[in-house]
């Protein structure tokens, strides 16, 4: 089990930013740079749509394997392997035709590259969880969703920019394993726990480390946590279809690729930070549910603006901007919720069920826009994450102690 070393120093949230960019990377290149070379090459937004949900899976059962994370190699050591391995995923990813024959593959090597890319999240996330002070955790959040969600732009931005200029997609793909790789120098500036083997061996470790998350999970804090992860809150699942959807607000691939690159990295970023410094200011759950109203209100206001191209880039970075900020929200719910003891174990169950409404509300709005319109995507999206809003608040209100005949004492 992973523990940590009191006399460690804490490790400067900024650095968390550099270490998850290649999760954010591995997310950006999927839905930007691949999707928009998939749409343009005639395959089908439904098909699209279910090549970026099923990049979700490994996300949504990553909590079975997260074990492994917390009780065998150090979790530097399981980053730089992980790095590794999603590099050349990449590679492979975008060295591939962008045809429907090739479908596929597309869809194997997706599932390979992504099970890669969650070992990498879990030491980050471990590592961040030792190596953040208590009163820091909402900013640690906000700078690590900050680079995940800058990674994403770069892996969408740069890589479609880097396509375009170009003229092949398996450039990209070199490119972007290549930044992938150099995050591993950030390795260098973390404070990594001690890890202590106990004698009982990697399987009863792992039983010990579900045991941990059982604790957490029955506490109060530790239900309505999980509750609201499972809700479509704050999925952000309409931004894994702006590529796709770009058309019907005539958007050219320049405006898709600076929609969805780097400014919306920048957008997503700054949400992030100013989510964290609130975090740490008010209740964090109350937070996230907040910035998940705001996002619904977003696409409320998308879905009834004019079709233009210089509407789809100012609300996909609205867009990005609010879902930066349910992302650290997000981040610091978990932090709070999860202590220091099987970190990575307990950390990955949260987000795992935070994966499923992204995945699920992504194939739902490919559905929605192929059988209806945009409009009627958006809106889609709206209608879920209010329901779910109204969903968490009847649970806080259900699960609030109550008072007994004895002044002073609580029932749960």
């Amino acid at each position: 089990m992973q523990s940590s070393d009191s006399r460690a120093q804490h490790t400067h949230p900024v650095i968390f930013l550099i270490l998850i960019l290649p999760f954010g990377i591995v997310s950006g290149d999927l839905t930007v740079t691949l999707a928009y070379q998939l749409s343009q090459s005639g395959v089908a937004t439904t098909l699209i749509a279910e090549l970026i949900a099923l990049s979700y899976v490994p996300h949504t059962w990553k909590f079975l394997w997260a074990p492994v994370v917390d009780t065998s190699l150090s979790l530097k050591q399981w980053y730089l392997l992980a790095a590794i391995i999603s590099a050349i995923g990449l590679v492979i990813t975008n060295a591939l035709p962008t045809t429907t024959e090739a479908m596929p593959q597309l869809f194997l090597i997706v599932v390979i590259t992504n099970v890669a890319v969650t070992f990498l999240g879990m030491a980050a996330e471990a590592l961040m969880a030792h190596g953040t002070a208590a009163n820091q955790k909402g900013r640690a959040a906000g700078w690590f969703q900050a680079g995940n969600l800058g990674g994403a732009g770069l892996g969408g931005g740069a890589g479609l920019w880097i396509v375009e200029l170009s003229g092949e997609l398996w450039i990209a793909g070199v490119v972007l394993g290549l930044i992938c790789m150099a995050c591993c120098a950030a390795l260098w500036f973390v404070a990594a726990p001690q890890v202590a083997r106990p004698a009982q061996g990697v399987a009863s470790n792992m039983v010990g480390a579900f045991k941990e998350f059982w604790a957490v999970a029955r506490t109060r804090m530790g239900y309505l946590g999980l509750l609201i992860c499972f809700l479509p809150i704050g999925s952000g699942a309409a931004s894994n279809l702006w590529a796709a959807i770009a058309d019907n607000w005539q958007a050219s691939a320049d405006a898709v690729a600076t929609a969805n690159g780097w400014l919306t990295g920048l957008s997503g970023a700054l949400g992030c930070v100013l989510a964290g410094i609130i975090c740490d200011r008010m209740d964090r759950k109350t937070a996230y549910a907040l910035f998940g109203l705001a996002l619904a209100a977003s696409t409320v206001a998308m879905a009834l603006a004019p079709r233009t191209q210089t509407m789809y880039i100012a609300f996909v970075l609205i867009y990005a901007f609010i879902l930066g900020m349910s992302y650290a929200g997000f981040s610091a719910v978990v932090l709070e919720t999860i202590g220091t003891g099987a970190a990575a174990t307990k950390y990955n169950v949260f987000a795992s069920l935070s994966n499923i409404p992204t995945a699920y509300m992504t194939l739902i709005l490919g559905w929605a826009h192929t059988r209806w319109d945009a409009t009627a995507m958006l809106l889609t999206e709206a209608g879920f994450a209010v329901v779910g809003l109204l969903v968490f608040a009847t649970a806080v209100r259900l699960s609030q102690p109550m008072l007994t005949s004895r002044p002073g004492k609580l029932r749960h």
